[in-house]
């Protein structure tokens, strides 16, 4: 595999001229970038010191690279001057660099000898990296850094709270040991922990794939699909975005990535702007549910459980599956209803190395299932292998190519390209991750040491009682509500906190809530008013916002049904196996018996379409919700029927689609 010839970076400093500071600081990131990677892939080797060492050593140096990245792109601080920007980064490098090294030297010292009776020096350079992270949240999300101020606030003033939610208020020193020293809660916990570890062990492969141009085949191929048929122009959106979604557990970059090839194809080919972007909002929020890797929040759920993170993939396939299918048979029905025709659509040609590098991603994710299903290799490890051989591959290929068609200068000065894309690509990822989950960390301990979790888990109590329904019904409100400011990972990680505990001790079982509050938090991603996707999707269309939004949840219903399944029928997430099938039938049964209820036209007149819509949809619910399986059956039979006679209208009456 290697890639395209007019697709291969180059060198940043070849790009545009760029004075001498700026290639410096070029060379800066780089090289702390270098740096990260060793650091860590030393660990993926070893696991020597653990993670707790990695944290208190790595995430100081990942708001160097914060900084530095920041600071080459122009966008550290924009309203002041380029001489101001430089002394302000050089300052927070120093800061992070000496909390670095101190807490790295007095690691031991800190965590035993002078635990809980920490000195000036500890609480000090602690309490200052909780700042940086503090400020990245102030720079990137500003809803999460004014709820960390309110908690802390909080933490210290609570005795100025009425009601239930007031406390006497904790000394400053103990919300900043909370936040720093204690390494059981804030910046060096185990949320950064986490995304050093066994989450930046997957963006390794994730990375090595984007380098090398297999992003860019997967989009060729999905282009390809859009020439077969009027109707597959649409279709390849979805295609597109599950292939990257399976490595990419990224709703927003799937948004990027596809639809920047699909939307305006699909509006060149007809269909109206709102439609095509919701199309690919559909699409792309399955970022966030497809495995092997899936979003920010099925990792957080593997360390809640205290389970290997393969034990939520295995279960996390059948609702992704169940999520696709319904957004591919929305997409074709929205495709009819618009009457889309398929106009000059070109598609660049495939060529070999494109169907290579589609091999390498299938070969990739394969790998992966694999090493976690089959030799029980643990995740981080399977990632760190697949990384190694995939990555082998792919840079002996380049090279053998380059080799052959490059003999010149220029060719041999481009044979490092990929590798600096990959160093990249790997370190502003992880590094801007775990300053997130830092940030989140921050959150997490203000929470904890106020005891807020166990407050608002017994008013859920209170106002739900003892009804399950009532209870997820609480908790969705609950959960919407955070969706609303708060990206998935944040509201998984509130939500898990909130209604976990009560709803585990009511009877169900720990799977189905915390999948349940996972299902909640991918929804959060589309909860009006603040989606991420719907707005990605809705710039590059040039369409409104809240259409967008709109038309998107119509094709997202499946997140729904999902969120009910798990309690209806809980066999769904409970243990992979063939009850795991049964329910994943029948649930896909149901959603694309609402979708079409939805989506799909039953007759020309719009009393009866209406009127069979409503029927077909009260089937799909029964075989959703009825606990009953011979009920439930029946029901699926119905949908069956029905479906089958809009096939044969479809089929002799073109008009109603």
């Amino acid at each position: 595999p290697r890639l395209p010839p007019d697709r291969e970076p180059r060198m940043t400093s070849e790009e545009t001229p760029r004075s001498r500071p700026r290639r410096v600081v070029e060379v800066l990131y780089l090289l702390v970038a270098l740096y990260f990677v060793v650091e860590l892939f030393r660990y993926y080797l070893t696991g020597s010191g653990g993670p707790t060492l990695l944290a208190v050593t790595l995430v100081p140096i990942t708001f160097v690279l914060f900084t530095l990245d920041a600071l080459r792109k122009d966008e550290l601080y924009p309203r002041l001057g380029p001489a101001a920007n430089y002394a302000i980064a050089f300052v927070y490098a120093a800061i992070s660099i000496a909390v670095a090294v101190y807490m790295h030297v007095e690691f031991i010292a800190i965590g035993t000898v002078r635990a809980g009776f920490w000195s000036t020096t500890d609480l000090a350079l602690g309490g200052l990296m909780a700042a940086l992270v503090m400020e990245y949240a102030r720079r990137r999300y500003f809803v999460l850094f004014a709820l960390n101020l309110g908690l802390i606030l909080y933490a210290v003033y609570g005795w100025l709270v009425p009601g239930m939610f007031n406390h006497p208020g904790l000394s400053w020193t103990r919300v900043v040991s909370a936040m720093s020293v204690e390494m059981t809660t804030g910046v060096f916990s185990e949320l950064p922990q986490l995304a050093l570890t066994l989450i930046g062990s997957f963006l390794l492969v994730l990375s090595v794939l984007r380098a090398f141009g297999c992003i860019d085949s997967i989009l060729k191929g999905s282009s390809q699909i859009a020439t077969r048929s009027p109707h597959a122009l649409p279709q390849s959106a979805v295609v597109g975005s599950l292939g990257v979604a399976a490595i990419s557990g990224s709703g927003a970059a799937n948004a990027v990535t596809i639809g920047s090839a699909t939307i305006p194809a699909m509006i060149g080919a007809g269909m109206p702007r709102e439609n095509a972007a919701a199309v690919e909002t559909a699409s792309s929020l399955g970022g966030q549910l497809m495995p092997p890797i899936m979003g920010i929040s099925a990792f957080l759920m593997a360390d809640f459980l205290g389970v290997s993170y393969f034990e939520v993939v295995a279960r996390g396939y059948a609702p992704a599956l169940i999520y696709y299918a319904s957004v591919s048979v929305g997409v074709y029905l929205v495709s009819l209803r618009y009457r889309t025709r398929m106009r000059a659509i070109t598609a660049e040609p495939m060529q070999g190395y494109d169907w290579a590098n589609i091999a390498v991603v299938l070969a990739a994710v394969a790998a992966l299932i694999v090493l976690m299903a089959v030799f029980y290799v643990p995740p981080m490890f399977a990632a760190r292998d697949v990384f190694l051989g995939i990555g082998a591959i792919l840079l002996a290929s380049f090279l053998v190519a380059r080799w052959r068609t490059a003999q010149d200068a220029s060719g041999l000065r481009s044979l490092g390209a990929p590798l600096v894309r990959f160093l990249d690509i790997f370190s502003s990822m992880t590094a801007d991750l775990t300053l997130l989950l830092a940030t989140l960390s921050i959150m997490v301990g203000a929470f904890v040491i106020t005891g807020v979790p166990t407050k608002i888990g017994a008013l859920l109590l209170d106002a739900a009682g003892v009804s399950v329904l009532a209870m997820a019904l609480v908790a969705f409100v609950f959960g919407a509500l955070l969706g609303t400011g708060l990206p998935p990972a944040p509201t998984y990680i509130l939500t898990a906190l909130v209604i976990a505990p009560p709803m585990i001790r009511a009877g169900v079982d720990p799977w189905v809530v915390h999948f349940f509050a996972f299902f909640l938090a991918v929804w959060g991603e589309l909860t009006p008013p603040t989606s991420v996707v719907a707005a990605v999707t809705a710039k590059i269309a040039d369409a409104s916002f809240m259409g967008t939004l709109y038309r998107g949840i119509q094709l997202c219903v499946s997140l729904f049904v999902l969120m009910a399944a798990v309690f209806t029928r809980p066999e769904l997430v409970l243990e992979p196996g063939l009850e795991q099938l049964g329910a994943m039938a029948l649930v896909l049964a149901a959603t694309i018996g609402i979708t079409f209820s939805l989506q799909a036209r039953f007759a020309a007149r719009r009393e009866l379409d209406l009127a069979a819509r409503a029927v077909l949809g009260a089937a799909a619910l029964v075989a959703l919700l009825h606990p009953a399986i011979e009920l439930a059956l029946a029901a699926v039979g119905a949908v069956a029927l029905f479906l089958a006679f809009w096939l044969l209208r479809r089929t002799q009456d073109r008009p109603i689609a």
